[in-house]
């Protein structure tokens, strides 16, 4: 008897059709988002359920905010105590429902008659690192992000700040099996490039004038074997011999810049 695989899912963007709210994942468990291009951003995407906002009325007053949305007028010291240490919060914090899921099939259904780059990290955990990503993403017109299930932060207000309002346009597909997922990218046409320190090509001489998809891993550790494995191509960037590698998010933003620039 022969089972055939699940089909992998991944967060829905703004801009296509629900097909139903997510159950709520309780008041403990849901994210809150600090500063004004997160907040405005979950505001204005229809497939991100905003539960409460609390602002200074300041930072209240210059938002067009639905008449059954629960508002909380607070001043700079008890935000200050709603997020981390430090955090900018600018008046403005919002409590939110996590994006719900789709299928990584319709995600590469959708981009299907373009040529949008994809990016896939292999354990990227840093918030900030895959926030940073996603406005590069955003920048550069990215079909989206693909990362692990479990070894990914989760939504959260550092990635929607670093994120700078990409976390609400920039579809994230969260997958169990990355080697599996990436075997059915490259079935969808993509040519998968890793990018690896210990390349003997760069990124120029690996792409062709086919769909790309970026490959990277954690910083320090690169990518795993395995993931490896499942790249048709591993390159890297010239960068100078002064530096051994540089950030993952800087090495995600000038790779999309080359996929564009080519």
């Amino acid at each position: 008897m022969t089972y055939a695989p699940l089909p992998l899912r991944v967060r829905r963007p703004a801009l296509m059709a629900r097909r139903g709210h997510r159950p709520s994942t309780g008041t403990a468990n849901r994210p809150k988002f600090w500063g004004r291009h997160p907040v405005t951003a979950a505001l204005a995407n229809p497939n991100r359920t905003v539960r409460k906002i609390w602002g200074t009325r300041e930072a209240l007053s210059s938002l067009d905010l639905p008449p059954a949305m629960p508002v909380v007028y607070a001043d700079a010291a008890d935000l200050g105590r709603l997020v981390p240490s430090d955090a900018p919060h600018q008046g403005l914090v919002a409590e939110v429902e996590p994006l719900e899921e789709m299928w990584l099939a319709d995600l590469l259904m959708e981009g299907k008659d373009d040529n949008r780059p994809l990016i896939v990290l292999d354990q990227v955990t840093d918030p900030h690192n895959v926030g940073a990503i996603l406005r590069s993403a955003a920048a550069f017109d990215a079909l989206g992000i693909v990362t692990q299930d479990r070894h990914a932060p989760p939504e959260s207000g550092t990635v929607a700040r670093s994120a700078s309002g990409a976390l609400e346009t920039v579809p994230w597909c969260r997958v169990v099996n990355l080697a599996r997922a990436l075997e059915e990218i490259a079935e969808a046409g993509f040519w998968r490039i890793g990018l690896t320190g210990h390349a003997d090509q760069t990124l120029a001489e690996a792409m062709g004038t086919q769909r790309i998809c970026i490959v990277l891993g954690a910083e320090g550790e690169g990518m795993r074997q395995n993931t490896e494995a499942h790249c048709d191509e591993l390159a890297k960037l010239p960068i100078s011999d002064k530096v051994e590698s540089l950030n993952v998010s800087n090495a995600a933003a000038i790779a999309l810049y080359a996929v564009a620039a080519r």
